[in-house]
């Protein structure tokens, strides 16, 4: 549990008074909280319909329910995925009229990903009077901004736990916390959220004596495997997986999201011939040992496989280093040897056991779990909350290794810290690092949600979704080629600037011919044309960015060497350069001139 070190912030008279007055069972409306409770949990379950694309942001959804109409919704929507519509302002836009007077429920409080609260607008815009929210922010320094932002324009804010306390609430803030485990998770333990999937026979062997594996759960179980893998950021495996079942370890869900894959070997003694070297589709990244096979990891490049080494490996170092690459959930589908130590390190925190109905014996016959070092059945680690479902002829056992972390203490903010004591101050520093948009100068990212207007050859404005949108999209401008064209027009109608992102990347890899030539030479003025443009149309992104004057802006992608700063500051930081003299121009200072592409307001 983490403890908080000042008091919350004053929560209203009137909402202070209410909650104890339901917690002393005085007032307490049976009717009203169980449709509170209700709408909360559609919430949930509406943010649950994006999980795997919106990451790293959490899953949000919002229900908005009139009072002209009571019991009934009036409008709702949920984000799909980062760089997206806010759920609040899609559900605001489905209600249209109806919002004004009506109650919003969200599974959790508005985060500002943005840096312009577009969320939060949206509901004081559209006339919404009262906003149930089903739990505050995870994010320290997005907690309680949202409640605290909607109370100062006079809405009714209730948060279950908080200013609504009835049992009728229980499952509902369940629901909410079960939606956005990942991040409480990762926000607690600083590891992305990690589950353990294995099927095993009744006799608990994950193979045969020989190694041979296929197949041991029904094919409805592995349908359910590709639905966990569609929620994951990646899968990973150890070396023995590979060498043993050659596995493709994609999510053939038919979802749009298909996440990376992870092969985690010490001594790189694997095939040269793998599926997982296939990149075209999916990418993939082998960790290892420093040293290790140097030859085996220049093939490996040859192939487009990222290699990532270690001084030592182990899975508590590993994930963390995912956790700085922004990686949200994690899927291990490895065998014993890895899921051990994975486990002893303390970075697993749920497991999947699908258990088939077969016996295959067998004294050297792998298990599930190798040595963890335990002497006695009192060592045995309990799941909490299990849950028991049959999957065809299967029994599909799950539960978490580690509590859902209890964020309920309020964390304070910087505000609040100053309010409280005024020499706390925010750490100022000479160097600004940004990532991922969920950050506090996310913003910056070319991922975020800001559509731009870019003049085409033909000196007409299009819109783009996203300054990503357009870069990616510009590797395939200018050539003669159908198929060309078809690629760009694909890449602008991506749904996110990841899929955007994934889309560029991957047909690029796959038809190099038909890219442009000269990209190379030329990326670097297509992102500061799109960044100028963005940065010239937002106001608010206009003064964030002249607001880092004297600071050195760093994009902080460990694994990207030439837009970021690399794992160990080794990267070239493009971005970051490109942001810093977009600044200087804007500030009057010398700076080379660009072309007048962006069409601002």
């Amino acid at each position: 549990m983490v403890l908080a070190l000042f008091p919350p912030s004053p929560t209203p008279t009137i909402f202070r008074l209410r909650a104890r007055a339901a917690t002393n069972g005085l007032t307490a409306d049976t009717s009203s909280y169980a449709q509170d409770a209700s709408f909360i949990k559609r919430a949930a379950s509406l943010a649950d319909n994006s999980a795997g694309l919106t990451s790293p942001h959490p899953n949000f959804g919002c229900v908005i329910v009139s009072p002209g109409a009571p019991g009934k919704i009036a409008g709702e929507g949920f984000l799909y995925a980062q760089g997206t519509t806010p759920a609040e302002v899609a559900a605001v836009e489905a209600a249209g009229e109806l919002s004004r007077g009506s109650t919003a429920y969200l599974n959790m409080e508005p985060g500002d990903c943005h840096g312009d609260d577009s969320a939060i607008s949206a509901l004081v815009k559209a006339g919404i009077t009262r906003v149930v929210v089903g739990m505050r922010h995870p994010l320290c320094h997005l907690r309680g901004a949202g409640i605290r932002a909607l109370r100062s324009e006079g809405l009714q804010v209730d948060v279950l736990g908080e200013d609504l306390r009835s049992k009728i609430f229980e499952d509902a803030l369940k629901s909410c916390r079960m939606v956005n485990a990942p991040l409480l998770y990762r926000a607690a333990s600083r590891v992305p959220f990690s589950v353990l999937k294995y099927a095993m026979t009744l006799d608990g062997k994950i193979a045969a004596s020989s190694g041979h594996a296929s197949w041991i759960s029904s094919k409805l179980s592995r349908s359910r495997v590709f639905e966990l893998r569609g929620r994951s950021d990646a899968v990973i495996v150890g070396g023995n997986t590979v060498r043993r079942d050659n596995p493709r370890l994609t999510a053939r869900h038919g979802g749009r999201h298909v996440p990376a894959r992870i092969v985690m070997s010490q001594t790189l003694n694997l095939p040269e011939v793998a599926n997982l070297w296939d990149v075209t589709e999916v990418p993939t990244i082998v960790v290892t040992q420093r040293g290790a096979n140097r030859s085996f990891q220049r093939l490996l490049a040859a192939k487009g496989v990222e290699v990532v080494e270690f001084d030592m490996l182990n899975p508590r170092d590993v994930m963390e280093y995912f956790y700085d690459r922004g990686y949200l959930s994690i899927l291990w589908e490895c065998g014993g040897s890895l899921a051990a130590p994975a486990i002893s390190a303390g970075v697993i925190h749920k497991v999947y056991a699908f258990v088939a109905p077969k016996i295959i014996g067998g004294k050297h016959a792998p298990t599930p779990v190798g040595e963890l070092g335990m002497v006695e059945m009192t060592q045995a680690l309990d799941l909490i909350d299990v849950s028991y479902e049959q999957v065809g002829p299967d029994m599909l056992i799950s539960g978490f290794l580690q509590p859902i972390p209890d964020l309920a203490p309020v964390i304070p903010s910087v505000d609040e810290t100053y309010a409280i004591d005024p020499s706390v101050a925010e750490f100022e520093s000479k160097i600004i690092f940004f990532y991922k948009t969920w950050d506090p100068y996310g913003a910056f990212s070319n991922f975020s949600h800001h559509p731009i207007h870019m003049s085409d050859d033909s000196g007409n404005y299009v819109t783009w979704q996203s300054v990503e949108h357009y870069y990616q999209a510009n590797k395939f401008v200018g050539g003669d080629d159908p198929m060309a064209e078809e690629y760009l027009n694909a890449i602008k109608s991506a749904a996110s600037p990841e899929e955007a992102a994934r889309l560029g990347r991957r047909l690029q890899r796959q038809h190099p011919e038909l890219a442009r030539p000269d990209w190379d030479s030329v990326k670097v003025d297509v992102m500061y044309n799109a960044l100028k443009c963005k940065f010239s149309m937002y106001p608010h992104l206009h003064s964030m960015l002249l607001s880092t004057a004297g600071s050195v802006l760093v994009e902080a992608s460990p694994h990207d060497l030439f837009w970021g700063g690399g794992r160990d500051g080794e990267g070239l930081n493009y971005l970051g350069r490109l942001l810093m003299k977009l600044r200087s121009e804007f500030l009057g200072e010398p700076s080379e001139s660009s072309e007048e592409t962006c069409l601002a307001f």
